[in-house]
């Protein structure tokens, strides 16, 4: 949850603002605590494992295009399909880590991101290998807004009535 300004909203009864939560990560990420590192590690096994899976998937419908005997034409366009909507899925995953997506450009991608899903689950796993994915970025807002408070709660301290005026 963000205010007007991009900072994320503190909870009721704490001062300041609060870290956003990241998927399968919550707010652990902040501070490491709480079962981060097994959750790193269960992301990144979970996402290889799945992407494992889904390529013996495609693998079986490979074989299926075999045994329809289609042709090699729409056989190497499908194979090219999934290859090119896998690289494109693992670059945007991969940017997302790093930036925040822009909503109509992913509502545009959907399609693209269904069909290249194991790209994605690539980008995934490799991420968390060595942060939880998109760590680096949340920090960087969240110590940008805890920054902006500590300087908007320093601008405010003393009483504005003493405040003294240049003659």
């Amino acid at each position: 949850m963000s205010d007007e300004n991009g900072t994320p909203a503190s909870p009721a009864g704490s001062p300041g603002p609060r870290p956003e939560p990241l998927r399968f990560f919550g707010t652990t990420w902040v501070n490491h605590d709480d079962g981060y590192a097994l959750r790193r590690v269960g992301a990144a096994v979970g996402s290889l494992v799945a992407a494992v899976v889904s390529c013996l998937v495609l693998r079986f419908a490979y074989q299926g295009l075999q045994i329809a005997d289609i042709g090699s034409f729409v056989t190497v366009l499908v194979v090219a399909m999934f290859a090119i909507c896998s690289a494109l899925a693992f670059r945007t995953t991969w940017d997302s880590f790093t930036r925040r997506p822009d909503p109509d450009r992913q509502a545009s991608l959907r399609g693209l991101l269904a069909i290249g899903f194991v790209g994605s689950l690539l980008a995934y796993f490799f991420r968390s290998l060595t942060e939880a994915p998109g760590e680096k970025f949340h920090r960087e807002e969240y110590e940008a807004a805890r920054a902006r408070y500590e300087k908007r709660g320093t601008r405010r301290s003393g009483n504005p009535a003493k405040k003294r005026r240049g003659r």
